[in-house]
């Protein structure tokens, strides 16, 4: 599998109004293989955007280095394959859009890099279907749900044929319904096509389905493991002001009042299963 990611000792320094400097990112280390559902989780300002702009290096780091599949962020000269390594997808569908038909939109990167145009059709056709937005090709954008921009916005990235794509908080203006809708697109791609997958969100829910959550506070990483390891520590994680799945906080409540259960409860079914004992 290899390191396809590998951050070390990543710091990145803001200049403040007053002239000060804000320690956004402070030595963070992180390995992410090829092929990885890595979720990246934390309260508002703790740094983990920060962190995903590093990954198709829109920032660069103060000190440290961030490194894609070997190539390091802050030599200029891999700028180019990097993003086409890495593609990335943000919080606000409607600031990712640019074109007035959903299939041109989808075109527009692949354009960009000078693909033939035959390569550019098949391609579009093949990304709409993998994100279930083929009925829609002919569509306006500015009609679509919130929920079927993002899957467009995904599609776009996805025309450009990338090896890993970095989701920003993509479901934060998303309805529960769109929520669903986005994150069930990015399972596939991760289980089918095993595109790694780097999905920065603040929704717990949303991080259990990774393989692997990384807790970033204060512009430290504080925990990782499995989303079984990571959400058993309810108090910890509550301390830093985040939330733990609902299933999750339901078991550690009915263990604080005696009752028997497993630990590492994530989902709503392993709750349902370990009740019905």
């Amino acid at each position: 599998m290899g390191d396809f990611i590998q951050i070390e000792n990543l710091c990145h320094a803001f200049k403040t109004p007053e002239g000060g400097e804000f320690l956004a990112l402070d030595h963070i280390n992180l390995t992410i293989n090829k092929g990885e559902f890595v979720a990246i989780i934390g309260t508002n300002g703790s740094g983990k955007s920060t962190l995903a702009r590093h990954l198709n290096a829109l920032l660069l780091p103060t000190s440290g280095k961030c490194m894609i599949k070997g190539l390091d962020t802050i030599d200029i000269n891999n700028l180019w394959q990097i993003r086409q390594t890495v593609g990335m997808v943000f919080q606000n569908p409607d600031n990712q859009i640019v074109a007035a038909v959903v299939e041109e939109d989808v075109a527009f990167g692949p354009e960009n890099l000078g693909i033939e145009p035959s390569e550019i059709c098949r391609r579009v056709e093949t990304v709409l279907a993998s994100v279930g937005m083929t009925e829609y090709r002919y569509h306006a954008p500015h009609l679509l749900s919130g929920g079927q921009k993002q899957r467009v916005g995904i599609a776009g990235a996805l025309a450009m044929h990338p090896e890993c794509l970095v989701l920003d908080e993509p479901t934060a203006m998303l309805d529960p319904v769109g929520r669903k809708e986005v994150l069930a697109t990015v399972c596939q791609l991760n289980k089918q096509d095993q595109m790694t997958i780097v999905y920065i969100t603040h929704f717990m829910e949303e991080a259990a389905a990774a393989d692997w959550v990384v807790v970033v506070d204060q512009g430290k990483v504080v925990l990782t493991g499995t989303p079984d390891e990571v959400f058993s520590k309810t108090e910890q994680l509550k301390a830093m002001g985040l939330d733990v799945p609902l299933a999750s906080d339901l078991a550690y409540r009915l263990k604080e009042r005696g009752l028997d259960l497993p630990d590492g409860i994530v989902h709503d079914d392993e709750l349902a299963v370990a009740l019905c004992r």
